[in-house]
């Protein structure tokens, strides 16, 4: 994995990562409404970090039944607070997930893709769409720092992201914009919803797919 997603880098950064939560609200509540997950639905959280998508489910109605964070980071884990009875976050590699097949009806990536390179990606969609029940009801939902380079203040966004990256991965390296829809397609995955959530300093994407 790249520098901007070793473990040992966002243990550092697990302290003062829940001052910045809030500016994940919005994309989580999005993610949610594409999602739409049921009572009855199995969960599984790919990189899950501090537990912020844990938390936002567990506020949502329907509650799902059982919901499982993945994350390679202790120090993050150790910030997810309680959860529901039934629900857990793990120590976990999101490219190896010790899980049996098919055992979610909805696989939840956020802020993961972004910070890994693309042979990481790949694994990583692989792992989801493996962990994914057969059926129509599957989906998976991902959220990326996104900036639209159709238009000209998106292309300067998104080389200004890209360079602040490259130059301090361990810094800012979360901050790698990215477009996931042609690595969902690469992992078998249609795409079937889409949201973008503006914002003065940078863009959320939120995609929904599911196994194609």
């Amino acid at each position: 994995m790249s520098r901007a997603s070793d473990p040992l880098v966002w243990d550092l950064h697990a302290r003062r990562y829940g001052s910045q939560e809030h500016l994940e609200r919005r994309a989580l509540a999005a993610a949610l409404r594409l999602a739409a997950p049921g009572r009855d639905d199995s969960v599984v959280d790919l990189g899950t970090g501090t537990g912020a998508a844990l938390r936002a489910l567990a506020c949502s109605e329907p509650r799902p039944a059982v919901a499982i964070g993945f994350d390679r980071s202790p120090g993050m884990l150790a910030r997810v607070g309680p959860l529901p009875a039934g629900w857990s976050a793990r120590l976990g590699d999101a490219r190896d997930v010790p899980l049996r097949d098919g055992l979610a009806d909805l696989v939840i990536c956020s802020y993961l893709l972004h910070v890994l390179p693309p042979p990481d990606r790949a694994a990583v969609l692989a792992e989801a769409r493996r962990l994914l029940a057969p059926g129509a009801g599957a989906r998976l939902v991902v959220i990326t720092v996104w900036a639209d380079r159709r238009r000209a203040c998106g292309r300067v966004l998104y080389l200004g992201l890209r360079t602040l990256a490259r130059a301090r991965p361990a810094a800012w390296g979360a901050l790698a914009p990215l477009d996931p829809t042609d690595d969902l397609l690469a992992a078998g995955f249609l795409p079937t919803g889409r949201a973008v959530l503006p914002r003065a300093d940078d863009q959320r994407g939120i995609a929904a797919a599911r196994p194609g």
